[in-house]
Parts: structure tokens; sequence; C-alpha cells
């Protein structure tokens, strides 16, 4: 296509490599690709730019520096703030996931049967990636390509990690059943460290809320009725 070509010259292949990858990680949600990203991008900020450059009189002012606004907000909207509510998404999704395939793996099963098993039952997010997966497993790969396939669609460090650790210790021979109980404990510490944080933070969102409706309402109280004698 002739607008894909025309993005082709202005962004650097390593750029349009970066944006795949971080749309990579929003999932199967994601209706765009790389190349419509970009498009939408350079099309919306010259319509900004002119707009702003012949509608005001401050245009030449104004037209560079909202463009610019523009240009890095629409990424922070559409690709970076999704891929942070997915890894809060999947972080929260994991420890029961992790759970249910750890005792599966205590049943006698192998890695590969577990997940398959830990699918059917567990219907999430990360579940749904881990189908993928098997689906990958299903058609040639081996299940060690199709998790290091699955960690470019994780944007989660966490989860990511878990996924490292699961691959090392098929490939240095190491139990399995030892890893998932690290891990599960390393996840169940991290949620209790998250609810401690979220418990401590509350006491200054009272605060801002206090300060933005429960001052402005008392001041209206103390003062309303010396207003209202001056106004008379």
């Amino acid at each position: 296509m002739k607008g894909n070509s025309i993005i082709r010259k202005i962004y650097r292949e390593e750029d349009i490599k970066k944006i795949s990858n971080d749309i990579l990680m929003l999932g199967n949600n994601c209706k765009f690709d790389a190349l419509q990203f970009l498009n939408l991008r350079l099309i919306t900020t010259t319509i900004i730019f002119l707009g702003l450059l012949y509608s005001n009189d401050f245009g030449y002012v104004l037209a560079p520096i909202i463009a610019v606004i523009y240009y890095y907000f629409i990424q922070y909207v559409l690709i970076k703030n999704p891929i942070k509510k997915r890894i809060k998404d999947l972080d929260h999704q994991a420890l029961y996931f992790f759970e249910i395939l750890t005792l599966t793996l205590e049943s006698g099963r192998n890695l590969e049967n577990a997940l398959e098993v830990a699918v059917f039952n567990v219907d999430s997010e990360l579940s749904n990636e881990f189908k993928k997966a098997l689906f990958e497993v299903k058609f040639g790969k081996s299940l060690m390509e199709a998790l290091e396939n699955m960690k470019k669609r994780i944007p989660s460090e966490t989860i990511n990690n878990i996924l490292l650790n699961i691959t090392q210790t098929n490939v240095f021979g190491n139990s399995i059943l030892d890893t998932m109980n690290s891990q599960i404990e390393f996840l169940r510490d991290k949620q209790i460290l998250e609810i401690k944080k979220e418990i401590n933070e509350i006491p200054n969102k009272v605060s801002i809320l206090s300060v933005i409706f429960v001052v402005p309402l008392i001041l209206i109280l103390v003062l309303g009725p010396f207003i209202i004698n001056l106004l008379g």
C-alpha cells in the first residue's frame, strides 16, 4: 500500500518494530497493527497542525505545540495506558492460574498436560495466552518455543520471569514442582505488598478528597452569613 510505503520512509524500521512489539502486548483485543497506528497518528497530527495553523491567529505558536503534545498523547492513550492496564490484569490473574497449574502438576501430569487441564478450567486472559501457546504446539512447535513466543505477547515482567523459570527448569532438568511452588510464594508475597501499598495510600486519597470537597464546604458555611450580610 502507498500509505505504508510512506510510513516506512518516515520511520526507521527499528521504530516500526518497537511499535509492533508494543501492539503485540495488547493481546487479541487490539484492532490495529503498527502501520495502521502510525498512519492514523501521522494523518491526525497533520490535520490538527494545519487546522490550528490556519484557523487561529496564534496558530503559528499553538499548532506545533499542540501537534507535538497530541503526537505523544495518542500513543499513550492507544498503546501505553492499555498495556499498563493489561499488566495489572494479568498479574491479578497469575496467582490463581499458577495455583491450578501446580495442583495439576502434583497429580503426576507432565507440564504440557497440566497446562491443558489448567486452561480448560480457568477462564482468563492469561489462560487464553496459554491456549494460544498450546495451539502452536499442536502445529509443530515445541512447548518451550511456544512459551518463548508467548513471552513476546506478555507485557508483565512478573509472568515473563515465571515463564523463564519454567523453560530453564525444563532445560536443566530441575523439579518443576519446586519451581512452581517458589513462584506461587513470590506471587502471594507480591500481592500482599500491593494490598499494603493500597492501604497506605488511603489516608493520602482521603486528604485530597477532604481538601477538594470538605474544606470548600466548611468555608461556605463559615463565610456564607458574612457574605450574605455584605451583599445585603
